[in-house]
């Protein structure tokens, strides 16, 4: 479980980079194609899914260090913090959620970086 983790990470971060990207392009539309948001929906589920078998790892008693756990946790604040400011992501849905997905990028490579790291 801890390789399908550790690779899913990277795949994770890869999807949640490319779709914040095309976001942050497409932001100046009016109208955001139905398939952007399915993207950004898989692009979420995919880094909420490495958050749920990062915590099965650690239940096995695999010690990923204490900072790559704070990153995972940061992406699951950001996440419910998202979550909570929703209809603000209506104004501007391209642009914001691109932004999101660039940021919790930033914080997965930081946490694949981070691993067996401690404060």
């Amino acid at each position: 479980m801890s390789s399908i983790h550790t690779t899913w990470g990277f795949i994770a971060v890869g999807i949640s980079g490319v779709v914040g990207l095309w976001g942050v392009l497409m932001a100046r539309r009016e109208s955001v194609p139905n398939a952007f948001y399915w993207a950004v929906g898989v692009a979420i589920v995919a880094l909420l899914a490495q958050i749920l078998l990062g915590v099965y790892v650690m239940s096995q008693g695999v010690d990923p260090g204490n900072q790559h756990v704070f990153y995972g946790i940061v992406i699951a604040v950001t996440f419910t913090f998202v979550y909570v400011y929703r209809a603000q992501f209506r104004k501007r849905p391209a642009l914001y959620y691109g932004l999101l997905l660039l940021f919790t990028m930033g914080l997965g490579i930081r946490g694949i970086m981070t691993f067996g790291g401690n404060f």
